[in-house]
């Protein structure tokens, strides 16, 4: 166990300030997902047909993540040199800014282009900041924690995602329930941007309460100020960085597919706007389910190991795609809801453990950095391409190829299966370790 182990008091806090902040966030970003499925392409893009409006729609969502690797670097860099709570304070008020904007946007029908741009400009801000809230989150949970119930209490801020996708999904939900669809695309899009103000002033009191990481502050009187963590990372663990983006790939992909996609296939090509209930009904239980599986799965990560429960996520998100499609398309809320819960039980399978997996991989002067450029790099080549790339391979809104999906799945599960078998398990190994010792 580590020597440096936090009272159970001031972990319990620390975990659950990651899981408010990271929920937080993530409402946000999800957010934005959902509303570029459901009205941004006519709103911002009506000069197109609906399937070209969806796809440009998804276009401006991509570049959220493309933001997400230069987050990661910038606060990571920072993160590793002055602290993680600082780092945290800043993304999660730079992502609330970000989404109240959203929010009080005009749309194309009064400002013309300049209504695309705009939007573009804030989701590249909603990206910055998500890139640097992952590390921080995670780490604040792992390094205050012991080794052997490290799963355990990273698990909590990667529940916080299903979390923030419950609340956003919630709010749309209810929205969609009681407001007409004339309703909804005139202003009722807007309420969900604005809440966020209420829940970013949350996340802020909770993060601002508790104390930073001390293994970074052991480190940090230990390197200096002449301490370069991207350099190093570069240097020293340059294996881990290309391991952990093969990690995420099946699991990026997968959790949109399995939301983000899924509303954009019955919404357009299986079904009618009219079914806009449905689907987000199908997201709402599905995100209930999985947050309350992935501690559960984190604590038994502890157990068995990472690496068994990662494999056999990647495995089966990848046999699932192919049954998905046609019980999304059945038009069927039970078989619908079904498609959800199992695809995001699948994929809880990798996500619960790997934020554990990923701090156990580099050493503390460059964990905050080695990690988040890790996740986030992958995260262009996965979620942010994952919409575009789906909806090009579905093709025809008369006949989709739904099949061609379910092969680009079971190819990224094949690449993040054979990242996890080339990597060691790192279950109950100590995070006092480091290659920099400058």
């Amino acid at each position: 166990m580590s020597t440096l182990t936090a009272p159970k008091t001031s972990l319990v806090k620390v975990v659950f300030a990651s899981l408010v902040g990271t929920a937080v966030e993530w409402y946000d970003f999800f957010l934005y997902g959902s509303a570029a499925a459901l009205v941004f392409g006519t709103l911002f893009f009506p000069s197109s047909d609906p399937a070209t409006a969806t796809l440009l729609a998804f276009g401006t969502y991509a570049l959220g993540f493309v933001a997400r690797p230069l987050g990661g670097v910038v606060f990571g860099h920072f993160g590793d040199r002055v602290g993680r709570k600082k780092m945290l304070v800043i993304s999660l008020m730079t992502m609330g800014i970000a989404t109240i904007a959203i929010g009080l946007l005009p749309t194309h029908a009064t400002i013309g282009v300049a209504a695309p741009v705009l939007l573009l400009v804030c989701r590249l801000a909603q990206g910055f900041a998500v890139g640097g809230e992952w590390g921080g989150a995670v780490l604040m949970a792992a390094e205050h924690g012991d080794d052997n119930r490290r799963g355990l209490w990273t698990s909590w801020p990667q529940a916080g995602v299903a979390l923030g996708n419950l609340l956003a999904t919630g709010v749309l939900w209810v929205l969609a329930a009681v407001q007409s669809d004339e309703a909804f695309n005139a202003w009722g899009w807007r309420i969900p941007f604005l809440l966020s103000a209420i829940l970013v002033l949350v996340g802020l009191w909770v993060r601002l309460s508790v104390e930073e990481s001390p293994l970074f502050a052991e480190a940090r009187n230990r390197l200096g100020e002449r301490h370069q963590p991207l350099l190093e990372v570069a240097r020293r663990y340059p294996r881990e960085v290309i391991v952990a983006m093969g990690m995420r790939l099946a699991e990026n992909i997968s959790y949109y597919l399995f939301t983000v996609i899924s509303i954009t296939f019955l919404t357009t090509y299986a079904g009618e706007k009219s079914d806009r209930e449905m689907i987000l009904s199908a997201l709402l239980i599905g995100s209930v389910v999985q947050f309350v599986v992935i501690p559960l799965v984190g604590a038994l990560s502890d157990r068995v190991g990472r690496r068994p429960l990662y494999l056999t996520g990647a495995v089966g998100v990848a046999v699932w795609s192919f049954f998905f499609f046609d019980l999304v398309g059945s038009r069927s809320e039970g078989l619908i809801t079904l498609a959800v819960v199992v695809g995001l039980l699948l994929h809880a399978l990798m996500y619960a453990p790997q934020a554990a997996f990923f701090s156990e991989l580099f050493g503390t002067s460059v964990r905050y950095t080695g990690a988040s450029v890790g996740y986030q790099l992958a995260s262009i080549f996965a979620g942010a391409l994952a919409p575009i790339i789906a909806v090009r391979l579905l093709g025809s809104t008369d006949n989709p190829n739904t099949t061609a999906v379910a092969i680009y799945m079971t190819i990224a599960s094949v690449l993040t299966i054979v990242s996890v078998v080339v990597t060691r398990e790192t279950a109950r190994s100590s995070l006092s370790h480091d290659r920099v010792t400058q």
